[in-house]
């Protein structure tokens, strides 16, 4: 009964997303991008809903199969979505950031959403808090991703002299370069605790912090190409180069969790 949930928050996703396009389209429309916030602000709810029921029914935190890492990872982007939207006030975000979370939420709807039972090695007080901060700091990530096409979208208009109806309806170049760097400011230090709880719970379970495992080697990459990231931002880059490494920090991010974790190979594989 409890799957009811996250089938209606992706319907009221689709319905917010709805509604942030055709204010983007039409921005006029007054209230419009208020009812849309609201409307995202449903979805989410009955998606946390839904994620608390199943984290009750199953006695553990909801991460452990391909069903349930989807439905975090868009339970973490729209957290992030929301707080964000609040803070900065910018009803362009809906209209890339709910369409990012259908797209990515539809593989779950295409798998089973049986509850299965723990396997040994996951049954660890560790698994709850290694899994959300490295969730959180995916979903802050893909946040930043969003904004960055943003910025390369409105640059282009700019370039090319050509400004069209979107260039009024999309926030300065400046703006989406803040908001893009606070999220990496945010996803960073959360992947990094998420990688450090893993260390010391892979330690824990095989006495060895660090084993080059597949999936350790390629989130490894990943903290890497946001660390230079972050640290050529102190060196003075700017606009479109910090857009570009965006993009590509989180394509490997995508990699690392629909490629790598489904591989079946190494420690990871369960």
């Amino acid at each position: 009964m409890n799957i009811l949930f996250f089938y209606a928050s992706i319907a009221v996703y689709v319905l917010a997303a709805a509604g942030y396009v055709a204010h983007f389209l039409k921005p006029d429309r007054k209230g419009l991008a208020g009812l849309s916030l609201f409307t995202s602000f449903v979805g989410f709810s009955l998606h946390f809903i839904y994620f608390a029921v199943r984290w009750s029914e199953s006695g553990r935190i909801p991460v452990t199969n391909f069903f349930e890492a989807i439905n975090a990872l868009g339970l973490g982007i729209m957290m992030v979505f929301v707080i964000m939207e609040l803070r900065y006030k910018v009803p362009a975000l809906g209209s890339f950031m709910l369409p990012l979370v259908i797209i990515l939420m539809l593989p779950a709807m295409l798998v089973s959403g049986r509850i299965e039972d723990l396997k040994p090695i996951l049954k660890s007080g560790w698994l709850g808090v290694h899994t959300s901060l490295a969730v959180l700091g995916d979903a802050a990530f893909a946040f930043a991703c969003i904004v960055s096409i943003m910025y390369l979208i409105q640059e282009r208009q700019l370039k090319s002299k050509h400004l069209g109806a979107i260039f009024h309806r999309m926030p300065s170049l400046d703006i989406m370069d803040t908001i893009s760097y606070k999220a990496l400011t945010l996803g960073w230090p959360l992947y990094t605790l998420g990688m450090i709880t893993g260390s010391i719970w892979a330690n824990s379970a095989w006495g060895t912090y660090w084993s080059w495992d597949v999936k350790e080697t390629w989130s490894l990459i990943v903290w890497l190409i946001y660390l230079v990231l972050l640290h050529l931002r102190t060196l003075g880059w700017r606009g479109r180069k910090m857009a570009y490494l965006s993009l590509a920090g989180f394509l490997f991010v995508m990699i690392s969790f629909f490629v790598v974790s489904r591989m079946g190979v190494g420690k990871h594989s369960f």
